[in-house]
């Protein structure tokens, strides 16, 4: 009978991991965690320590720091697959997870399913002929080499790949393989697995190739499999139901869901909303449970175009939810870094970026170039940002997958502070205290347009009382603001008084806070 190794990649949430491991190991299955490089070094020990008594849970040898489009996901997805082959010799399948998955059919009708259908699950459509990829870079994925991360680095990612193309840079794809592409969640037969193995470590020109393609996890495994399985032995589809709306964005489940999930025919489905505590508890009892029937409608992908199509209005699947969701989400925290010198708050995005894993976004309500990822439309305008300004937010948690973010505000945007504290998401303020020299105000006044080339000195100088004092009532509106969670940087204050600060605003050790209290010419004009 099918034996199965989950290979669970994540990154936060240890109670949630924890949780999940035990479930699905409880029946008699394997599971091979790997905790990303980037993340806490104490929930990782806190999850190695609850999960140390289960023979059945093992970790990757190598706990990689992962980033989203990289290759180092493929490469933390190895470290486990490696770990899980050595360890679980009676596995039979390997099946790849994120922690938003949860089983909808039971162990027994997941092993009764597998062992009837002897083949490797996997998405696997021609990178060039098929239409999977909808919008956005197809062939320059391949053809150019990639170095950077398109969302941590976004300059750097467009200004390299620009580069290569005027230059004529292409290269040439490995001749003997075709290159496929198709979801990352799939499921694969041992030896399709130890092929896998066997094969990378002898086609090092592989390796080199898709360690500087874009996004490799969507085309790495499915590569491979095609090349090294027979045809009629691959199923080219995930045995884990995901949809996406017209928006690019994952569809998430609530607690009405749960015979909407059990009757499709799927072994898992990702995701799971956080709020949805109940859907979440019915389904971790399931994978344990015996004798339960599963009455297939296999409704769900219709059922969702049904509601979309006719503008459903309600929490779900209405076609542009932007105008009806109404929270960031309960279980998220938004940081807000306020700052009147904008240079300043972009230095101290920077070095949060290269110290902690916590995406942060610059001033989007203030600067029409922000750098802010394809959602559809709604990031066109400063306009349109402003007025959907929570679903906006809400779908960049979603984009970068992630419970935080950081975003830059200016003083002057009070309304936006308010708003956004009186969500029921968890909101800190981190105001950047900075001294203004009269210098700086009159380059303020020429850019904010009170000033022009040919003001006189004269008139200058009667308007920097007036500036400063407009200054001074912003930072005294926020202060007097009363919001819960408000912490300070102060330009003449010590590192460590500022550091203490920041280890409070982003919740980080204070070791990681002096780090980037301490930056060089922080403040500097």
């Amino acid at each position: 009978m099918a034996k199965i190794a989950y290979i669970l990649l994540c990154h936060k949430d240890p109670e949630a991991i924890i949780q999940q491991a035990e479930q699905l190991t409880a029946a008699g299955d394997y599971m091979a965690i790997h905790f990303d490089g980037r993340a806490a070094a104490e929930d990782y020990q806190r999850i190695r320590a609850e999960l140390a008594g289960n023979p059945n849970v093992a970790f990757a040898g190598k706990r990689v720091k992962c980033g989203w489009g990289e290759w180092s996901l493929v490469q933390a997805t190895l470290q486990a697959l490696r770990s899980a082959v050595e360890e679980f010799p009676r596995a039979t399948h390997f099946y790849m997870l994120s922690g938003d998955c949860m089983a909808v059919k039971t162990a027994e009708y997941a092993r009764r399913f597998l062992d009837e259908h002897d083949k490797d699950f996997i998405e696997s459509f021609d990178f060039f002929e098929s239409d999977w990829i909808k919008t956005g870079m197809k062939e320059d994925r391949l053809i150019y080499r990639h170095f950077f991360n398109e969302r941590k680095h976004k300059q750097l990612f467009y200004w390299s790949h620009g580069l290569q193309k005027r230059l004529g840079l292409q290269r040439g794809i490995p001749s003997d393989i075709q290159v496929q592409i198709g979801s990352q969640w799939w499921c694969l037969r041992r030896r399709t697995v130890e092929w896998i193995l066997k094969f990378i470590r002898k086609r090092r020109d592989v390796i080199r190739f898709f360690r500087t393609t874009w996004i490799p996890d969507e085309t790495f495994f499915q590569t491979l499999v095609r090349h090294l399985v027979p045809e009629a032995e691959i199923e080219s589809r995930t045995l884990t139901f995901l949809m996406f709306t017209d928006y690019g964005m994952p569809v998430n489940f609530y607690n009405d869901h749960y015979d909407l999930l059990l009757s499709q025919d799927f072994l898992f489905a990702r995701k799971i909303s956080p709020g949805a505590k109940e859907l979440k508890s019915r389904l971790g009892r399931l994978y344990a449970a015996q004798g339960v029937d599963f009455q297939i409608s296999n409704e769900g992908r219709s059922l969702y175009r049904f509601l979309a199509q006719r503008g459903r209005i309600g929490r779900r699947f209405a076609p542009r939810f932007w105008e009806t969701e109404s929270t960031l989400g309960r279980e998220r925290e938004l940081l807000i870094v306020v700052c009147k010198k904008w240079h300043v708050a972009k230095r101290l995005l920077g070095q949060i970026r290269q110290v902690t894993n916590i995406p942060a976004i610059e001033y989007l309500f203030n600067e029409e170039d922000t750098a802010l990822p394809d959602l559809g439309g709604i990031q066109a305008a400063l306009m349109k940002r402003t007025r959907h300004r929570r679903a906006l937010l809400r779908m960049l948690f979603e984009y970068y997958g992630t419970d935080q973010l950081i975003i830059c505000l200016d003083p002057a945007a009070i309304d936006l502070m308010d708003d956004f504290h009186s969500d029921r998401s968890s909101t800190r303020f981190l105001h950047i205290e900075c001294a203004f020299s009269d210098d700086y105000l009159i380059g303020h006044a020429h850019r904010v347009g009170l000033a022009g080339e040919r003001t006189p000195q004269l008139t200058l100088e009667r308007l920097l009382p007036t500036i400063r004092n407009d200054i001074l009532h912003e930072s005294d509106r926020i202060r007097d603001a009363g919001y819960s969670q408000l912490y300070h940087l102060r330009e003449g204050a010590s590192p460590e008084e500022n550091a203490s600060q920041l280890s409070g605003f982003l919740n980080v050790s204070g070791g990681k806070a002096m780090e980037i209290a301490a930056t060089r010419c922080l403040f500097d004009d």
